[in-house]
């Protein structure tokens, strides 16, 4: 053997050595996460139901059967916890055609709106009508991406959607227009709050 690789051998059997009483709760928290990552990936292709009750299963008998992992039962108690935390939207995507599975493969997913902006405004941080109007800015990117719109996909029940979501946004560029008029000039501001408080408490 050449020396290179007798002096990696010699490194490993030591390294081995050195942590083999930790391989014990390693392996049995690596074989839980293991199938946790097996029964999201899903390879069935099963539906919300059955995925949801696979994982239940599992994380139930990882709470019951934890102290099994040794030193690394804090860390099972940890993943247990940001499992709960993610539950209510763990399992839309195995209902839901075409929806990405992961946060990771969502913020791809919407960075491309970020990409494009910083290409045509120059900004490196999100424009003011971004933080306004993200919630239907990122919608639409994402959504003609997918396929083309037109107008016959305005149903009536969609332009209701649309009118309220139009109110929505109002009222927020107005709330937002107010508070920079306050940091403007907020002795101004109070002052017109002020007469007009009174023109509706004093009679004419």
């Amino acid at each position: 053997m050449p020396k290179a690789l007798k002096r990696l051998n010699i490194l490993l059997h030591k390294g081995l050595t050195a942590t083999a009483a930790l391989w014990p709760d390693v392996r049995v928290a690596y074989g839980w996460v293991h199938r946790a990552a097996h029964v999201l990936n899903n390879d069935d292709q099963d539906g919300e139901a059955v995925v949801k009750r696979r994982l239940r299963g599992l994380l139930g008998a990882m709470a019951r059967h934890h102290t099994k992992a040794g030193s690394l039962a804090p860390a099972v108690d940890h993943f247990l916890k940001v499992s709960r935390s993610y539950w209510p939207g763990l399992f839309h995507c195995y209902s839901i055609p075409d929806l990405p599975r992961t946060n990771n493969d969502l913020e791809q997913f919407f960075g491309a709106h970020r990409w494009h902006e910083r290409r045509t405004t120059g900004r490196k941080g999100a424009t003011p009508g971004l933080v306004l109007r993200g919630s239907v800015r990122l919608v639409a990117c994402a959504a003609t991406r997918l396929r083309p719109f037109t107008s016959e996909d305005l149903v009536p029940e969609t332009v209701h959607a649309w009118q309220e979501l139009r109110h929505n946004l109002e009222t927020r560029r107005h709330q937002r227009t107010q508070r920079r008029r306050f940091r403007r000039d907020p002795a101004s501001y109070l002052a017109t709050l002020e007469v007009d408080l009174l023109k509706l408490i004093l009679p004419p």
